[in-house]
């Protein structure tokens, strides 16, 4: 089975951009996106997704974040946000049952500048990763998105000169070691514990991309009792149409 995850940005911009294609070559079985910046009613999808069923978890605000899923197999139930008001307004949890696993689509939310939004972040994470346990007693979890931090230095480009910045800050990293530390394991440095200038999201600015000038935020991430079952990992930088490129693994 083959998961994949991408934050593409704007959903109505990216399928101008050869999003159709995208679908066609790689043929995922299920395909999570993040910040879809629209509800279902507003977007035209491409043909190639016409064999998929589709899930929407669009923000109050329009515009603004939002995920999506879309499956081949139609899950056994499908839920909405995490179950706590001050988190489920914007759109950034979708959760899916599946017979023999339980899937979390997330778009985690940036901190932004100078961290003003740092202490509402770490409220977050604590809920997110209470979110993933609940559904971990249950069955096995896979989890997937962009949980926007770069987990270690060997994640991004310049730790040195990012290390207060939004994304790499010490309290971030730590939330997302304290979610790796509730049962959960990172897929791809699982399976490439030591690669280097691996990444899924790049500036627009002063050509970061094509400098490789990148992070690591995009991740899939499985209960431990799963990772016998994740036969690869992987990440495609050559997908362009968003700053994010999509990540993915398959399920043996």
């Amino acid at each position: 089975m083959k998961l994949l995850s991408w934050n593409v940005n704007g959903i109505r911009a990216v399928i101008g951009k050869g999003f159709g294609e995208f679908v066609a070559t790689e043929k995922p079985d299920i395909l999570c996106l993040q910040e879809t910046k629209a509800r279902p009613e507003q977007v035209q999808l491409p043909l190639e997704l016409a064999g998929y069923h589709g899930y929407w978890n669009s923000a109050e605000k329009p515009g603004y974040s939002g995920v999506a899923v879309f499956s081949r197999e139609q899950p056994l139930e499908v839920h909405l946000g995490m179950g706590h008001d001050d988190h489920d307004r914007e759109g950034r949890v979708l959760t899916l049952e599946y017979a023999d696993f339980i899937l979390v689509n997330v778009y985690t939310p940036n901190s932004q500048d100078e961290l003003r939004r740092l202490s509402y972040r770490m409220a977050w994470d604590q809920a997110f990763r209470q979110h993933l346990e609940k559904h971990a007693s249950h069955k096995p979890v896979v989890f997937c998105g962009d949980l926007n931090v770069a987990h270690q230095e060997i994640d991004l480009s310049r730790p040195r000169e990012n290390r207060r910045n939004p994304g790499f800050s010490d309290e971030e990293r730590k939330g997302f070691t304290e979610l790796l530390g509730a049962g959960f394991i990172d897929t791809y440095r699982h399976h490439f514990p030591d690669k280097t200038e691996a990444y899924s999201w790049w500036s627009y600015r002063a050509g970061a991309r094509q400098r490789n000038i990148g992070w690591r935020i995009d991740y899939f991430g499985v209960s431990v009792p799963l990772i016998n079952r994740v036969v690869s990992a992987e990440i495609l930088p050559h997908v362009h149409g968003s700053d994010h490129c999509p990540v993915g693994i398959r399920l043996g």
